[in-house]
C-alpha cells in the first residue's frame, strides 16, 4: 500500500474533512445529556479513512472515538452514572469496532479483486501475443511447405531427371512428411481464425450418407496399408438412408476425415472401423466406432479441448487439435458431439446435426 493512504497528510483536504466531521459529532457528543448517545455518528469518518487513508489511520481514529465515547459518561458531569447509560455506550463501541473491522475486510477484498483484475489482464495480453505469434508463425510457414511439397513431386515425376527406384521410396515419404506437417499448420490456422474470427459456413442441404461414403472412399489407402477394414450402416437397415442437414460440405468432410482416420490409426490390424448413420425425429447421428484401446475415463472430459493430449496410446500421439477442431465444426453447425468407451471394448466417437426439413432434397 502506498504511504498516501496508509498515512494521512496534514494538508490533505480529505484530512481536515474527517477532522471536521469528529469535531461535530464530539460536540453533539458532550453539548447534549448523557442519556443522548451520539457515537455512533464517528461511523461515518471512520468509513471514509478506511476507503482513503487506510488500515494503521482507519485503527487510531476508530480507537479515538472509543475513548471518546467512554468518557461521555463522565464529562460532562451531570449526576450519578446509570446502568443503561454504560450499556448504550459498550454497544456504540461494539458497533463502532464491528464497522472497523468489516469496512477494512472489505477494503482488502477490493485490493484483492483489483490485484486478481490486473494480473487477468496481464495473462490475457501475454495468450492473445502467444496467439498472435503461433498464428504469424504458422502463416508464414505454409508458403515455404507448399513450396516443398511442389519441388518433391517435381522430381517424383521426374521433371528433373531419371531418379532410381529407392530414390522414388525416399522422396515419397518426404512428401507424405512434408503434407502431415502442412495439414498440422493449416489445421493450427483454422483453429485460431475460428476463435479469432468465428466459423465461416457456406451452407448447403448434404446428404451425410453420401459424404460418409466419398470420405471412407478417399480413406481407402490409409485403411488398407493398416489392414483396417471400413464398413458403412444405417442403423437397423443395411440400405442406404438420406441424412440431409443444412451444412458446410467442406467442413463436415473435415469432420469425417478426422474421425474416421482417427479411428483407423488406433485399430489394431485386421479389425473393422464401422460408420453408423442413424435418423431421429430431429436431429441426423453419425457414429464411428473402432477396437482400438479405448478411452480412460479421467481423459474422457479434455479429449475435444484444444492442445490436449493424454498419456494413453489413443491420445499420446498427434498435435491435440484434430478433436478440438472437430469440435468447433459440429457445434457451429448447431450440434453435438460425444465420445464414450465401446463394449467390451474401443471407443464410440459420435455427432449429431439438427435434421434439414423435408424438401425436394429428399426425393434426389
Amino acid at each position: 500500500m502506498s504511504k498516501q493512504l496508509s498515512e494521512p497528510s496534514w494538508r490533505s483536504h480529505l484530512f481536515w474533512i474527517i477532522v471536521g466531521l469528529f469535531g461535530l459529532v464530539i460536540i453533539l457528543e458532550f453539548s447534549t445529556p448523557p442519556e443522548y448517545v451520539m457515537g455512533y455518528l464517528y461511523i461515518s469518518p471512520i468509513l471514509i479513512a478506511n476507503s482513503q487513508l487506510g488500515r494503521r489511520s482507519t485503527l487510531q481514529l476508530t480507537l479515538v472515538a472509543v475513548i471518546l465515547t467512554l468518557l461521555n459518561i463522565w464529562i460532562p458531569k451531570q449526576g450519578e452514572v446509570q446502568i443503561s447509560m454504560i450499556v448504550n455506550r459498550l454497544v456504540t463501541i461494539l458497533a463502532l469496532i464491528v464497522t472497523s473491522f468489516l469496512s477494512d475486510r472489505d477494503r482488502q477484498t477490493q485490493q484483492i479483486l483489483v490485484q486478481q483484475q490486473a494480473k487477468l489482464q496481464s495473462q490475457e495480453k501475454i495468450m492473445n501475443v502467444r496467439e498472435d505469434f503461433a498464428y504469424t508463425l504458422t502463416h508464414d510457414l505454409r508458403t515455404p511447405l507448399l513450396g516443398a511439397i511442389e519441388t518433391l513431386q517435381a522430381f517424383d515425376r521426374e521433371q528433373f531427371g531419371t531418379i532410381h527406384t529407392k530414390q522414388k521410396t525416399v522422396v515419397a515419404t518426404m512428401i507424405r512428411s512434408h503434407q502431415n506437417s502442412l495439414r498440422l499448420v493449416e489445421t493450427l490456422l483454422d483453429v485460431y481464425r475460428n476463435e479469432t474470427e468465428g466459423l465461416q459456413l457456406q451452407l448447403e442441404p448434404i446428404n451425410l450418407a453420401i459424404l460418409a461414403e466419398d470420405v471412407a472412399t478417399s480413406l481407402l489407402r490409409l485403411s488398407t496399408s493398416r489392414s483396417v477394414y471400413l464398413n458403412l450402416h444405417y442403423g437397423e437397415s443395411e440400405f442406404r438412408k438420406f441424412l440431409w442437414v443444412n451444412g458446410d460440405a467442406f467442413q463436415l468432410r473435415r469432420v469425417f476425415t478426422n474421425l474416421l482416420t482417427n479411428a483407423i490409426n488406433h485399430s489394431p490390424r485386421g479389425a473393422k472401423v464401422e460408420v453408423v448413420l442413424e435418423i431421429q425425429s430431429s436431429y441426423q447421428v453419425v457414429q464411428v466406432l473402432d477396437v482400438g484401446s479405448g478411452i480412460k475415463i479421467d481423459e474422457k472430459p479434455y479429449l475435444f479441448d484444444r492442445f490436449y493430449q493424454g498419456q494413453s496410446d489413443r491420445l499420446a500421439t498427434g498435435s491435440g487439435l484434430g478433436l478440438y477442431l472437430t469440435r468447433q465444426i459440429i457445434e457451429a453447425h448447431g450440434g453435438t458431439i460425444w465420445a464414450e468407451n465401446r463394449i467390451p471394448h474401443g471407443a464410440i466417437f459420435g455427432f449429431r446435426l439438427p435434421t434439414l426439413p423435408y424438401s425436394s432434397h429428399d426425393i434426389t
